[in-house]
């Protein structure tokens, strides 16, 4: 049986830490025999989203961790209460994807919203 473990990173608001995670995910993963595109994919577009979509100067925090039945949980975490939402985008459009990523390559997401409309976490599981 796994132990359910995690790990954390603080992430600044700005494109160009998308990379950073992705590297931080790499380096959760890499003792492990897991391939690292859809781990690093899911973490891409969660963060990305978060980034976006918020205001402010807040960062975001990103975790990601390992349940009992071995299925990888990422989430994260920024001062927005809006919920994020599945859009089809069209075909020309060069955004407007990043929840229908989520929702394509996942076991299933969510939000918990926090309490006092303080913002929200955003959560994904994938299979082991």
């Amino acid at each position: 049986m796994v132990e359910a473990t995690h790990a954390e990173m603080v992430v600044k608001r700005h494109l160009g830490s998308v990379a950073e995670v992705r590297g931080f995910v790499r380096l959760v993963l890499g003792t492990t025999d897991v391939d690292d595109f859809v781990p690093c994919l899911v973490a891409s577009e969660l963060v990305t989203n978060s980034i976006r979509h918020t205001t402010g100067t807040d960062d975001v925090t990103f975790r990601i961790g390992w349940n009992e039945d071995r299925s990888l949980w990422m989430e994260v975490q920024d001062s927005l209460w809006e919920e994020p939402r599945v859009q089809r985008a069209d075909l020309d459009a060069e955004s407007g994807r990043g929840m229908f990523v989520v929702e394509s390559y996942t076991r299933y997401w969510g939000v918990r919203p926090l309490s006092g409309n303080l913002g929200k976490v955003v959560f994904a599981v994938l299979d082991p």
